[in-house]
This record gives C-alpha cells, sequence and structure tokens, in this order.
C-alpha cells in the first residue's frame, strides 16, 4: 500500500478540531457508553498525566482521578469517534510531559498550581458532525419518550373501553 492512501485515510478519521489538551490540565472527557441498544454520555474528569503524539491521528491522553480513595487511570484517544468533547476545566503549570510521579502521591504534595487561562477561548471548538450527532441522540431519546408515552396512551385507552363494556354489563343485569 502507498503512503498517500494510508495518509488519505488517516485524514478522514481525524476530527476537524480537538482541543489542546496538556500535561496537567484537568479536562472533563464526554464519552459515549454503548450499554445494549441504549447510549450514553459519560463524563471523566481528571487531571491529564501523559499526551502522546498530539499531532498525529493517534493523540492519545491519559486521565486520571481519584475514585473512593483509589487512582484510576483512563487513556482516551482524542479523534476516537467514540469521544464526544473534551473540556479544560482548570491549567497548571507543570515542567514535565509526563507526570507519572503524580502515582505515588496523595493529599497535598499531589496537588499542581493552577495558572489563569481563557477558559471560553481554549474550549471553543465547533466541530459541526459531533453537535449533529449529539442533536441526533437527543432527538432519538425524545422520540422514544414520545412512543413511549403513546404506547403507554393506548393502553390506558384500551383499558378505560374494557371498564366501560364491563360497566355497561353490569348495567343490563
Amino acid at each position: 500500500m502507498s503512503f498517500a492512501l494510508i495518509q488519505k485515510v488517516n485524514d478522514e478519521q481525524r476530527k476537524a478540531a480537538v482541543v489542546d489538551a496538556k500535561s496537567g490540565d484537568t479536562v472533563r472527557v464526554h464519552q459515549k457508553i454503548k450499554e445494549g441498544n441504549k447510549e450514553r454520555i459519560q463524563i471523566f474528569e481528571g487531571v491529564v498525566i501523559r499526551v502522546d503524539r498530539a499531532k498525529s491521528h493517534t493523540a492519545r491522553i491519559t486521565v486520571r482521578k481519584i475514585a473512593s480513595g483509589v487512582g484510576v487511570e483512563k487513556s482516551f484517544l482524542l479523534h476516537s469517534p467514540l469521544v464526544e468533547k473534551i473540556e479544560i476545566t482548570r491549567r497548571s503549570k507543570v515542567r514535565r510531559n509526563f507526570l507519572s510521579y503524580l502515582r505515588n502521591r496523595s493529599g497535598k504534595s499531589a496537588r499542581l498550581k493552577a495558572v489563569k487561562f481563557d477558559r471560553e477561548g481554549v474550549n471553543d471548538i465547533h466541530d459541526a458532525h459531533a453537535e449533529a450527532e449529539e442533536a441526533r441522540l437527543k432527538e432519538e431519546a425524545h422520540a422514544a419518550a414520545e412512543a413511549k408515552a403513546a404506547e403507554k396512551a393506548a393502553k390506558d385507552a384500551e383499558l378505560a373501553a374494557k371498564q366501560a363494556e364491563v360497566e355497561a354489563r353490569h348495567a343490563e343485569n
């Protein structure tokens, strides 16, 4: 296979715009989770401890958080269709790219010094495809709720008709 063909496929799979997350940032990653035939968005919030291949289509960040006293790390591919959006909530001053030393620390020693930044400017990424997908998911949920309500109304009407029939029979007797 030619390199140009591989490059074309890679570029097609890339998202148009992704947030420039750096080590030390506190981020909220909105990820699509499929459970059976349902889809939902799950949010994972933590500190970015590693950024790999930032300019590549295989760009990845590793996010760490403490859940119930246990450290949890999750890696996210930035260009994955399962990652809805990444929101930077806090920037910190760090001097390394890999913050693996945070794994051994807890409490005050694990704190990072915050830096002021333009939160709206950094997170202002408009991806038309992601917004359309989010609108589609909301529309599907709304349609499902309407269908369920219509089904319930039909069932209630059927029960009311049966009740009226039974009452009419009793009135005859």
